[in-house]
Formats: structure tokens, C-alpha cells, sequence
């Protein structure tokens, strides 16, 4: 999937299979942000970033600093999502996403998830490499 990556959110398909949901028959409310966390890397990736490779060649992994959830309506078993990632802002170190779950043209979730840059070996925070900055200016 390529798209365009400044103007346009990022939109990765997922499908919410049983093991995704709840004993009500809705999808867990952790589950989301798996979801969440699928688009972030299928992002990347679509911009030519593995994180596998980033932590081998350049001593970077990235972890999850913060997240706010709304949850605005269910999603159930066999429904078809689409989850966006969109960077909103950045820093050296720090990478920010507004993210949506959609159901059709109905929005059921939506989260603020800050992202940090980690050495690798130390866990303290280390410069997000030079060629994903690049893509954000």
C-alpha cells in the first residue's frame, strides 16, 4: 500500500477475528490498540523501514511513551476495520500519531499515541534515524 505520506493518513485493513473479542462479542478494549500498533508498522514499512532491521543495523527500537483512547462504538467479530496512522508531530527522539479505527464511514475509536526511540541495548532514548527525519520535513 503506498500512499502519500504527509497529507494523507496512513490506512491499514484489519479484519477482528474471534480471538479478538470479548465475552459480550465485542473486540477487547486492549485489542485496539494492537490494531493500533499493526498500522504503525505496516507504516514504516511502506516508507522501506523494518524495525528488525533498525534494531540490527542501527541500535534502535521504538517503544510506546504514552496513549490517550476514546472508544465511541464496538467493533464485533468479522467486521472488516480500517486503522490510519497519521504523524502529528515529532521530536528528535519522539515520534506522535493520531490514529482512527473505522467501521465504513463510522469512527469507533481514536488515540494519541507517543512514540520514543530507544538505544537498543541501554533503553534510553536515542536520535530517531537521520532518514526517517528526512521523510518528515
Amino acid at each position: 500500500m503506498t500512499q502519500t505520506f504527509r497529507n494523507t493518513p496512513f490506512d491499514w485493513p484489519v479484519r477482528v477475528y474471534y480471538e479478538d473479542t470479548d465475552a459480550g462479542g465485542v473486540v477487547f478494549y486492549a485489542n485496539y490498540l494492537k490494531f493500533f500498533e499493526r498500522a504503525r508498522t505496516e507504516m514504516l514499512r511502506s516508507l522501506g523501514f523494518e524495525q528488525d532491521v533498525l534494531r540490527l543495523e542501527q541500535n534502535v527500537i521504538f517503544v510506546v511513551r504514552s496513549v490517550r483512547v476514546d472508544y465511541l462504538k464496538p467493533a464485533r467479530f468479522n467486521d472488516m476495520l480500517n486503522v490510519t496512522a497519521k504523524i502529528s508531530e515529532y521530536t528528535k527522539t519522539t515520534l506522535s500519531f493520531e490514529q482512527t479505527i473505522i467501521r465504513h464511514d463510522q469512527t469507533l475509536c481514536t488515540g494519541d499515541v507517543r512514540i520514543a526511540c530507544l538505544d537498543a541495548q541501554t533503553l534510553k532514548p536515542k536520535a530517531i534515524p537521520s532518514a526517517i527525519l528526512e521523510l518528515l520535513r
